[in-house]
């Protein structure tokens, strides 16, 4: 569900592209499970939108971008995939002068250090500290994404990662469920610290890509078309949360990826 923060971000900045969108509603929380698992469902979920002809994979998921870049890039060869990991690390890195970054992610993102590698690999020395955020993903599905709730569980997790010394410049928000609670987070992050949204960084990266390929739309786009592997009513419903625009129940289709 939270891959359609990276959409809404893809949509406003190239409005004249079409968009399939696969959401594994069966199998969800990908977050939670183990790195092989991850890549299978990857690998499947993938060639399932090939075959919808698409020109560009977007791996709009931090724990699938983080675990399985590799395997779909070597099993999807004639097409760029595009995680969302290594855009918010660039991006990070530039909010942050000398650091330190800050991560927050789910369980699955965070003890994979997919951040902290990506991030290193650009500025060597830079301090990395990170925390796993699983209630985020819950609250975000619920819509309490302000509010009393959301306020004390982003004190819970942020209050003791920004305690660090010196104290975080930039703080990355590690899972796309997380841009939905934005507000909250700011709220206790400060404006001292710059909040790093992958879901942007990323539309600003398939844009350079499609461009430098000569790809970028040029046509009036196709309506979006969205393929759910389980419960399209309830897609529909929650996923207006994220994509910030109501999502027609008869434009969600349901696959079988076995």
């Amino acid at each position: 569900m939270g891959g359609l923060t990276v959409m809404r971000a893809l949509a406003a900045r190239l409005p004249r592209e079409s968009f399939v969108y696969l959401g594994d509603t069966a199998r969800l929380p990908y977050g939670t499970k183990s790195g092989d698992t991850v890549t299978r469902y990857a690998v499947q979920a993938s060639r399932a939108l090939v075959a919808r002809g698409v020109k560009m994979l977007v791996v709009a998921c931090n724990t699938v971008s983080g675990v399985a870049l590799p395997a779909l890039q070597a099993a999807l060869p004639d097409i760029p995939v595009v995680g969302v990991i290594e855009p918010g690390a660039r991006a990070a890195v530039a909010a942050a002068g000398a650091g330190p970054i800050a991560v927050i992610a789910t369980e699955g993102t965070v003890k994979g250090g997919a951040y902290v590698r990506a991030i290193q690999a650009i500025s060597p020395h830079m301090p990395v500290v990170q925390q796993a955020c699983p209630l985020f993903v819950p609250l975000a599905e619920e819509g309490l994404v302000s509010g009393e709730i959301a306020m004390l569980v982003a004190r819970r997790y942020l209050e003791p990662l920004l305690a660090t010394l010196p104290r975080p410049r930039a703080l990355v928000l590690g899972c796309t469920h997380f841009p939905a609670l934005k507000t909250a987070i700011g709220a206790v992050a400060g404006r001292d610290v710059a909040l790093v949204d992958s879901a942007e960084t990323t539309a600003l990266a398939v844009e350079t890509i499609l461009r430098e390929a000569n790809l970028l739309g040029s046509d009036e786009p196709a309506p979006p078309h969205f393929l759910a592997t389980d419960a399209p009513d309830r897609f529909s419903r929650v996923g207006e949360i994220f994509l910030g625009t109501p999502i027609d129940p008869g434009t969600v289709e349901l696959v079988d990826l076995q």
